[in-house]
């Protein structure tokens, strides 16, 4: 009894997830936390003592402990130090959901619930596109920008991408291979996810959804290749049409992007004056002045704002952070730093890239697909290391390796003792 008690409080828990994003980063950390305690409290130690040894575990702890170093040589430790320490929360996310996946079987049940969580959202979405205001009346305060559920925040669109990978994947493995209705059914899933992150008018994202819904297609061993050439133009064809058929989203990605950098009278003001830009140029410039282990984790934040008194640097754009994956690594790790970090990450994400690709499982080929997204340079993104960034990348790489038998970490020990 208590067993059954204890699984359907995991279920809760794990089918949960994507809603506590939603609500907020506070609910998202207890709840993650929540599972990591129970993974503690309840794993079977004495049946997997391997598990110390194991690469991707050593990895992991590696990585923890490389980031307490980093905090140890941040310009300021008390900034650094909570966001850095509490990393462990994903060590302890990623061993939950591989033992999850190990020891119990409802895993259908939870990914239904994700499947309709995305969905939802993604028609309040809609409605917002088309009303000026979601269910609970959020959407002014962006105009066109969508917020959906999270009222303030314009990341609605960063957010389904988070999810719709593995959602995608779910789909696939359920529907691709039944019959014609239900292909057309799994088509126009993927269509009415993309479409709705297009219309949110977030570009970074709407760009990385759609290179990673085609790399779905092509790398997805279970499609032939005359349907992989009929699932990617017809993508390509109706992203055109979605953003050419939209005032809003002509202008986002015509005249604010594509024309800037096409016509050359454009371009040199474009640079000079781009935003984001700036926000590179300036994590560059931390990096040049912090070359070894950068300035520390949610420090550049701090450097950049000193020299709005100090001057110390005349390229410095005071922000949160670069807004760039490469930059944000550089200037707050350093070179030294850098590689030693995104050495482990690759790792962790590109150890069983082959397995992966020619094992057929689509979940965890759309999780892998969400991580190589995330790496896409030049892109805007969101800071890395922050909550829900972080978040999301964390529950892609933790349930990439958990969905097969072949990577996840608690079947290849059992295979060892």
């Amino acid at each position: 009894m208590n067993f059954i008690r204890l699984e359907k409080f995991y279920i809760f828990l794990f089918s949960i997830i994507p809603l506590s994003i939603i609500i907020g980063p506070t609910i998202s950390l207890i709840n993650i936390l929540f599972l990591g305690l129970l993974f503690l409290v309840n794993a079977p130690y004495k049946n997997n003592n391997n598990l110390y040894k194991n690469p991707t575990f050593i990895i992991l702890i590696c990585i923890y402990f490389y980031l307490i170093f980093n905090s140890l040589v941040a310009v300021d430790f008390e900034k650094s130090m909570p966001r850095n320490f509490g990393f462990v929360r994903f060590v302890l996310l990623f061993l939950f959901i591989n033992f999850y996946f190990y020891k119990y079987k409802n895993i259908n049940q939870i990914l239904i619930v994700w499947t309709i969580i995305i969905f939802t959202v993604a028609l309040d979405s809609y409605i917002e596109i088309i009303f000026g205001k979601n269910l609970l009346g959020y959407g002014d305060i962006y105009k066109e920008r969508v917020v959906s559920f999270f009222k303030d925040e314009p990341i609605v669109g960063g957010y389904l991408n988070g999810f719709i990978f593995i959602i995608i994947g779910y789909l696939s493995h359920k529907l691709f291979k039944q019959k014609l209705k239900l292909k057309i059914i799994f088509f126009l899933s993927i269509i009415f996810l993309l479409s709705c992150i297009l219309l949110t008018g977030e570009r970074s994202n709407g760009i990385k959804a759609i290179f990673g819904i085609l790399l779905f297609f092509l790398l997805n061993q279970k499609i032939s290749l005359r349907n992989k050439i009929v699932s990617v133009l017809s993508v390509m064809f109706f992203s055109l049409v979605i953003i050419f058929n939209s005032d809003y989203l002509k202008v986002r990605y015509g005249n604010q992007l594509f024309s800037q950098i096409i016509d050359k009278d454009k371009r040199e003001k474009y640079i000079e004056g781009n935003l984001y830009l700036k926000l590179y140029k300036s994590g560059y410039a931390v990096f040049k002045d912090y070359p070894i282990f950068g300035v520390g984790n949610k420090n550049y934040r701090v450097v950049t704002s000193k020299n709005v008194t100090e001057k110390v640097n005349e390229n410095y754009f005071v922000s949160t952070h670069p807004h760039q994956f490469y930059f944000e690594i550089l200037s707050e790790h350093g070179l030294l730093g850098s590689l030693i970090f995104l050495s482990l990450l690759f790792f962790l994400v590109f150890k069983y890239l082959n397995a992966i690709i020619f094992s057929k499982n689509d979940i965890q080929l759309g999780c892998l697909i969400y991580l190589i997204i995330n790496f896409l340079p030049i892109l805007p993104s969101g800071s890395f290391f922050g909550d829900f960034n972080s978040t999301l990348f964390w529950i892609n790489l933790s349930l990439m390796y958990a969905c097969n038998p072949k990577t996840n970490i608690f079947h290849l020990n059992k295979k060892v003792d």
